[in-house]
């Protein structure tokens, strides 16, 4: 999908440099994917304590 962004300038340049990314497309693509991952952690951390998991560790362990 092609879009329009004003991007400043100096940011772009700073993130293509830490990415190493080759083009700004790719750099924008990375942030996404990276802001979709952290939300998804943060998701899976909320619900830590909350959900009660019955594990046989040994039976686990024969199969």
């Amino acid at each position: 999908m092609r879009t329009t962004l004003d991007l400043p300038e100096d940011l772009l340049s700073q993130a293509m440099r830490v990415s190493q990314a080759k083009t700004k497309t790719m750099v924008v693509v990375l942030g996404l994917q990276e802001l979709i991952h952290r939300n998804r952690l943060e998701q899976l951390r909320a619900l830590r304590g909350r959900v009660e998991l019955t594990v046989d560790v040994r039976k686990s362990r024969k199969r």
